[in-house]
This record gives C-alpha cells, sequence and structure tokens, in this order.
C-alpha cells in the first residue's frame, strides 16, 4: 500500500513522557524544533527532518507509556495564532 506522503513544512509537538525520558526527548526535539513552553515544541522543518525526528523519539520512548503528539501542517504561513496569558522564556533551564 503507498503512504500519502505530503510536503508538511511545519509542526507543532507535544510531549507527555515519564520523568525519566524526558531529557532525552526534549533533545531529540531541540535539535529540529524551536522550544515553546513545557513540553511544547514548534517550527518549520522539512518533511525528510520530520521523519528523522519521529524516528528519533520512537527510539527514547517506551510506547506503552508516553505519549507524543506531532501536529503537521502543510503551510504554515496560513496558521492563525492567538496566545492569552503570560508567555514563559528560559523554559529550556529546567530542563538542561
Amino acid at each position: 500500500m503507498k503512504k500519502d506522503i505530503k510536503n508538511y513544512n511545519y509542526v507543532f509537538l507535544f510531549y507527555d513522557v515519564h520523568e525519566k525520558r524526558v531529557n532525552k526527548v526534549f533533545k531529540k526535539c531541540k535539535k529540529y524544533l524551536n522550544h515553546w513552553q513545557n513540553s511544547v515544541f514548534r517550527g518549520a522543518i522539512t518533511t525528510s527532518e520530520i521523519i528523522r525526528l519521529e524516528n528519533e523519539i520512537k527510539s527514547v520512548i517506551n510506547e506503552k507509556e508516553d505519549f507524543v503528539s506531532i501536529i503537521k501542517i502543510i503551510n504554515f504561513k496560513s496558521i492563525g495564532e492567538t496566545n492569552i496569558g503570560v508567555y514563559k522564556k528560559n523554559t529550556e533551564e529546567i530542563f538542561l
């Protein structure tokens, strides 16, 4: 069966993983995306980088215990965003 491959160029990534794997997942995500807040990353990315990121995350998580969601967007220019509340800068410090 042929896979339906689309040329995604922007993603939002959210994760909830066991604390012993948080740093590993954080580092994998940081290689490809911008750390946004707590367990949230986002950014422009190529399709091949998405595949590598997914494979790297699969190599460090336990799929029976952990959860990672990657929302893929084809055209980041059409995203509407509203932020309400305080944006926490320097949230990386809690993980490093």
